[in-house]
Parts: structure tokens; sequence; C-alpha cells
């Protein structure tokens, strides 16, 4: 099982970081015996599985309920998760409430903060409390009605700036590594190599120390892909195919077959 120094270690030596999204027991237990290291309980199950149209109704009670089902699947990787909007950062002692449950309740080895200021000092005061803290810059989905858009961070030289000010206080707080979302691939590269905790790329190019996607766009479930990710699988029309192959045989009375009264 990869653990937190030995994911921190990866920055010096070792293979890419392969971290995939999983919010139930069925997808973890697949995504763990592929061998992913890390595997992220997104607050992405918002959108991917609760049908909410961002991240922002996504409750820390629903966060540790996916968790717990995601540790019940997993044997070797190393399960972070997600802390949703305003469930950090408000309050320091929330803050650590709600980090400290997604350990104790939830089973997580670690917690993910969508970064900014404010979340520098709690970075800090966690990891001094033993709770490993994941960073993440750039494109930060909880913060979509205040930028107005999945558009693309770090652009402009100040904004550039801005996001690797961001990653290296973080680093200094302690974070044992950092997730780089949707910005250009030099400013990523930028960061990458002056910065000591790994990063993890997401739409930020090849020059990040490993790679995360939403598993619903890996295997093939989502509707529509964001620009930066692939499909590696169809899992949507193999799913739909079985389904109507069960419908119909429902229908023509295929199904159950007179052996299995």
């Amino acid at each position: 099982m990869p653990t937190v120094p030995e994911i921190m270690a990866r920055e010096r030596d070792g293979p890419p970081i392969t971290m995939l999204t999983a919010y139930d027991k069925s997808i973890a237990e697949i995504a763990d015996a592929a061998g992913i290291d890390i595997v992220l309980v997104g607050d992405s199950v918002g959108n991917t599985v609760l049908g909410y149209e961002t991240t922002l109704p996504v409750t820390i009670e629903e966060m540790i309920s996916h968790t717990a089902a995601v540790v019940r699947g997993v044997k070797e990787a190393l399960v972070v998760t997600d802390l949703p909007f305003l469930s950090v950062g408000v309050d320091e002692s929330v803050s650590i409430m709600n980090a400290g449950r997604m350990l104790k309740i939830g089973g997580a080895d670690a917690v993910k903060i969508e970064s900014g200021p404010h979340t520098i000092s709690i970075t800090r005061r966690l990891v001094d409390l033993g709770i490993p803290v994941m960073a993440h810059v750039g494109l930060v989905p909880q913060r979509i009605r205040q930028i107005g858009g999945y558009y693309q961070q770090g652009a402009d030289e100040s904004s550039a700036l801005e996001i690797m000010e961001l990653a290296k206080e973080h680093e200094n707080a302690g974070a044992f590594a950092i997730v780089l979302e949707h910005m250009p691939a030099d400013i990523a590269k930028n960061i990458t190599e002056q910065l000591e905790i790994p990063t993890i790329g997401i739409g930020a190019g090849s020059h990040t120390r490993g790679q995360v996607l939403v598993v619903d766009d890996v295997i093939g479930l989502s509707n529509s892909l964001p620009p930066f990710a692939r499909k590696f699988g169809d899992v949507r029309t193999e799913m739909s195919n079985a389904i109507k192959k069960y419908r119909e045989e429902v229908i023509s009375r295929k199904f159950p077959p007179e052996d299995m009264d």
C-alpha cells in the first residue's frame, strides 16, 4: 500500500503517480486491483453520481458516506477524500472536525483541500494534528460561481505567479502533494520544478509527477468530456446494451429460463 511518505518520494524517484476518482465500493475495487496509486473520493461525486449541476451542494455527510464505501473496496491504494464546499476554511475548529471525521469515520488516509490564501493556516494546523493534506490549485471548481466557468487558470503572468506562490505556501504549510488543474503546461512544469512535493496534473500537461482523471470520463460513462480528458473505454454503451438485452428477454419470457425455477 502506498503511504504518504512513499507518494512524497515519487518526486525524486519512481514512476509517475496514478490517481483516479471512485465513489463506491465496486469501482474502488476495480481501480485498486488495476494498480492505481491513489483513489480520490472527489466531490465530483456531486456531478457524476448525485445529479447536481456543480460540486457546491455536496455535503460533508455525503462525502463521508462515499469515502467509507470506497475504503471498503480498497486494499492497496492510498485513499484521499475531498473536503466539500464550506466544510473547511470558514472556522478552524469546524475545519479540523470535518477533516478528522473523514479519517475517523470515513476511513480515508488523507484529505484534499481546494486551496486558497485562506487554507494555508488550516493546512498547517491539520498537518500538525497528523492529518495528511493534499493541496489543489489552478482551477478550483468550488469557486465556480466566483470565476464564472470552468476556464483555464494561469494564462497570464499575474495569475500564473499567484498560482505558483499559492503552491509554494501550501508546500511550506506541510501539504504532501498538490493537484494542478486546468492550467498551461509550461506553468505546471515550472511549478513542478520548483516544488519538492509531487504535483498531480489534470489538464496541466505531461510534466507533472502524476495524473488524475474522473473515473466516469476514463471508462466512458460520462455524457461529455472536458477538453483535457480522454475516454479509454465505452462502459456506457456496454451497460446500455446489457440493460436493453435484459429488458428484451424479460418481455419475450426468455429470462428467467424454466430450469431456474
